[in-house]
């Protein structure tokens, strides 16, 4: 095991996920890398300083997952009446022979951009015109878009936080990526997760449904840690909208102190 593979497996080191064989070879480097056990170390700290935080309570995320059961359910009702669009044809058929194995799926994807680099490049040597390799760069965008899907729904949460960073690389992902992203924010277990795909959604801001899902998710969490974070983005895109959120979450029972002093500070920032 090389230090780049310690790194991605350090979140599920932590939370137990790893195998006896993995935990084993993770041990063994970290008592000889030093580099890697100190990152080990401030990563288990911080790990520490989350277990520390109030677990959720169940009769929020009850509430979230009925929420995103009677949406999905309404989405299918709308898309029944509609029938399948050609890009929703085009995914259906990509999906009868894209691999099921993570690793098949992640080379596939691989090869695929890779061609379509090499066909980009050879596109404007030999001057095949502007539509061509416009063309060509929606097909990468599509193919990444791809990956960033197929990653996200991951078991393992070093996948999912790859699957987060190819939707990094997308210069602007189209609503299927973006609801994935807030889909992550709402209900990934793993906070590490949650956190890196609020920070993709805060490059997107600008379109209207993710201002919409932020401002809804501060319903919806109820780990201190993510409550901040998602109150900091709301107060850095300028979301008047939020108030009313803010408002209400400062009137919760129980809720965390700093939670409630970071909502009011963002109250008065937002006036």
């Amino acid at each position: 095991m090389n230090c780049d593979e310690v790194r991605d497996q350090l979140p599920d080191y932590w939370t137990g996920a790893l195998d006896e064989g993995a935990k084993s070879q993770m041990q063994a480097h970290l008592a000889a890398c030093s580099l890697c056990r100190a990152e080990a170390e401030t990563l288990g700290a911080i790990w520490k300083k989350l277990g520390a935080i109030p677990e959720e309570r169940p009769s929020r995320a009850l509430r979230a997952r009925f929420e995103a059961t009677l949406e999905a359910y309404m989405q299918g009702l709308r898309q029944a009446e509609r029938g399948p669009s050609k890009r929703e044809k085009l995914d259906k058929w990509l999906e009868g022979w894209w691999p099921r194995q993570p690793a098949f799926q992640f080379g596939f994807a691989l090869a695929f951009l890779g061609i379509g680099l090499l066909v980009g490049y050879s596109l404007t040597q030999n001057s095949r015109g502007d539509g061509e390799v416009a063309r060509l760069r929606e097909e990468v965008t599509h193919t990444r878009q791809l990956v960033a899907l197929s990653l996200l729904q991951q078991q393992s949460a070093s996948e999912r936080l790859k699957g987060v960073d190819w939707s990094n690389r997308i210069s602007q992902p189209d609503p299927q990526v973006l609801s994935a992203l807030l889909h992550t924010v709402n209900y990934d277990s793993n906070v590490n997760v949650r956190l890196a795909a609020l920070d993709a959604l805060h490059q997107s801001a600008s379109n209207e449904m993710v201002r919409r899902g932020l401002v809804e998710s501060l319903d919806r969490q109820a780990s201190p840690m993510l409550q901040i974070a998602l109150i900091d983005v709301l107060v850095d895109i300028r979301d008047q909208q939020a108030s009313t959120a803010l408002k209400d979450l400062t009137q919760e029972a129980g809720l965390n102190p700093e939670v409630r002093d970071r909502a009011q500070w963002a109250l008065e920032h937002l006036k």
